[in-house]
């Protein structure tokens, strides 16, 4: 039996609606087999690209989006609360994403859980790198080694590539779920993923 492919999940640690398609999307993978690759990016790139801005740009969606978001944690369960400081860069967080992926995936997957809900449910700035070293090292991560990768170019690199590839991939948004190349935006398309999942597409 051939492997099953992994689950793509391309997000944005700022999105709200990638936080609640994050705190879904394991335990679907799970269900069904799969595992989840986890690919955070920076939405700054792919809207520079698009020409497209951010929702917080848009009035009358920014309106709509701190209404829904709360309407949907609320369905789902999922503790929610609108940081203080939003939104926000989150370099640091996806730099640190792509370092403890090359020295522990297990520790890296438990990581985006972890920032998700310091920003969303604890209202902690993950935009200071000292906050995403406080994350880090308390779930066992080198402080030390990964406040200099931080730095380091050969990470920054690898997180202008992913967004390279966010943008040649025609990844438009957070978050973006794809499934044996199918794509499917938002974090109100899961029904529609764990259809595919369990029916092999349509």
């Amino acid at each position: 039996m051939a492997k099953k492919t992994p689950i793509e999940f391309w997000f944005d640690f700022s999105s709200p609606y990638a936080y609640l398609a994050a705190m879904q999307i394991a335990d679907m993978a799970e269900e069904h087999d799969r595992t989840v690759l986890w690919r955070p990016f920076l939405l700054g790139v792919v809207f520079k690209e698009s020409g497209s801005a951010p929702l917080t740009k848009q009035p009358m969606k920014a309106r709509y989006m701190n209404h829904d978001v709360e309407r949907f944690a609320r369905l789902y369960d999922i503790d929610f609360t609108w940081p203080d400081k939003f939104p926000l860069a989150t370099q640091a967080a996806a730099r640190a994403y792509y370092w403890l992926e090359q020295q522990n995936p297990a520790l890296a997957a438990d990581f985006v859980a972890v920032v998700f809900d310091a920003l969303f449910a604890r209202n902690r700035d993950i935009s200071d790198p000292a906050t995403v070293l406080d994350i880090a090292e308390k779930m066992g991560a080198d402080r030390a080694a990964l406040s200099a990768a931080l730095e380091d170019e050969a990470v920054k690199d690898k997180l202008k590539a992913v967004c390279a590839e966010a943008v040649e991939r025609g990844i438009f948004g957070a978050p973006m779920t794809i499934v044996d190349g199918e794509m499917f935006w938002g974090a109100d398309r899961l029904w529609m993923v764990e259809e595919w999942l369990e029916n092999g597409g349509w």
